[in-house]
């Protein structure tokens, strides 16, 4: 059994998405959700990463936007509902952070040293930000930062190294007043750009420094420690720093991530319909889950293979 490919039908009325880099456009489906495509780069698979991240956040039990995989004419890419309500806005991280520093560089996207997970987490910790709308909060969750927390444990599992000031943020309605949005853009994951020549040659090697435990290593995310910072913290240091703002919630995620093993990355990676996903990228992920997954569960002394 594969994923649903949906067909979305090319006379369909469309309003380009102007942010971010990638080709996309909202459509609308039904009465009045309104449901964003977006097409993956060519020789990528961003397709499929995002795929696999929201299964994967949806084994978490993270609050996620919702990816299935798609066709609009000869285009792949994947589709999902809008997270925003009619009535509410969703206001992204470089906007949060132009509030609280009038300087903040909101137009820079990527590699933007003012985007400092401290301030990031001292935004996120004020008591007028709720977790995400019709999220069922566990008690080990009480905020928006142990949330966060989750978002980041799915950033190291997946080597994400996109999370910029525009791929998190909050959701804003009368009903609920401000929310952190779910975790969502999770495309740059998963080694999505290397080619299976590559892929092939990481995971037979026996140069420790050519390894898919080295490979992993390297995984940055799109935090800075501070100004001076010459490169962003790695995937797992940041989620070693958001888990010091709630320890509670950190060891919660941790421990969600113990009841998952490799069948379970495995029984999402063969759902992924093979003109998405060659063999090559599926054994490179699953491998890439492996390790990450350990080395996550070693910073509490949990190590299971």
């Amino acid at each position: 059994m594969t994923y649903p490919i949906i067909t979305v039908s090319p006379d369909t009325s469309t309003q380009l998405e102007q942010l971010g880099t990638k080709e996309k456009c909202w459509f609308q489906q039904g009465e009045s959700t309104m449901f964003l495509f977006k097409v993956g780069r060519p020789n990528t698979g961003e397709n499929w990463a995002e795929k696999v991240c929201c299964e994967i956040a949806r084994l978490l039990g993270l609050p996620h936007a919702e990816y299935d995989l798609a066709l609009w004419g000869d285009k792949q890419g994947v589709i999902t509902p809008s997270l925003v309500p009619e009535n509410g806005r969703l206001i992204l991280g470089n906007e949060l952070l132009a509030w609280v520093d009038k300087s903040y560089e909101t137009a820079a996207r990527y590699k933007t040293t003012q985007h400092i997970l401290r301030r990031v987490i001292a935004v996120l910790q004020q008591p007028t930000i709720g977790t995400p709308t019709g999220w069922d909060c566990p008690t080990q969750v009480s905020d928006a930062v142990g949330v966060f927390a989750g978002y980041l444990l799915l950033d190291a599992l997946v080597c994400n190294q996109d999370r910029h000031h525009e791929n998190w943020g909050l959701i804003s309605t009368p009903e609920h007043g401000l929310t952190l949005a779910p975790t969502f853009d999770h495309a740059s994951s998963l080694g999505r750009n290397e080619t299976d020549e590559t892929r092939r040659s990481r995971l037979n090697t026996k140069d420790k420094g050519y390894s898919v435990e080295s490979y992993v290593a390297k995984a940055r995310s799109g935090f800075f420690e501070n100004k001076s910072s010459t490169k962003a913290m790695s995937t797992m240091d940041a989620f070693r720093e958001c888990a010091k703002a709630n320890t509670g919630a950190a060891q919660f995620w941790l421990d969600r991530l113990y009841a998952i093993n490799e069948a379970d990355f495995s029984a999402i990676l063969t759902q992924i319909p093979g003109d998405f996903i060659s063999s090559e990228a599926r054994d490179f992920s699953s491998e890439m889950l492996c390790i990450n997954r350990n080395r996550l569960l070693s910073l509490n002394g949990t190590r299971q293979t």
